[in-house]
């Protein structure tokens, strides 16, 4: 499970150090995807496989699901941790997200997500007040 909020620097060859507490679970390597949010998701290997399976049994006759899986697909790089804990997020990841040197990664239980910095204090800061209220639209009856 991934929790927490970080911030590593992205250096000049785009690549930034995992935080450690997420690096075992991302060492066998892992899915750079672009996020609905203007922010990229990571996904270890394994769910990725998982999540996609789900959308091969989609209908590709059905515009919505062929768009989807083009977009995620095209824009969805794999990688490897080299041993200091280092990925590489592709140029395109990165102008996607607006990441340049400072950024935001964030543990979302079942993947990682990495934020541009101010991207992600204006996100979080508008979602803040709305977090109370979440828990009965997520969690229904509960």
């Amino acid at each position: 499970m991934f929790l927490g909020t970080h911030t590593p620097k992205i250096d000049e060859k785009g690549r930034f150090f995992l935080p450690a507490k997420f690096r075992d679970e991302l060492a066998n390597g892992l899915v750079i995807t672009r996020g609905q949010d203007r922010c990229l998701t990571i996904w270890p290997m394994a769910t990725f496989i998982q999540q996609t399976e789900q959308l091969q049994s989609a209908p590709t006759s059905v515009k919505r699901v062929r768009d989807y899986q083009r977009m995620l697909a095209s824009g969805a790089s794999d990688e490897t941790p080299d041993k200091q804990g280092r990925i590489t997020i592709p140029p395109h990841l990165r102008a996607y997200a607006g990441l340049d040197k400072d950024c935001v990664v964030v543990g979302a239980i079942n993947r990682v997500e990495v934020w541009d910095s101010a991207a992600w204090a204006e996100y979080s800061t508008q979602q803040e007040s709305a977090f109370a209220e979440m828990n009965e639209e997520v969690f229904e009856g509960l």
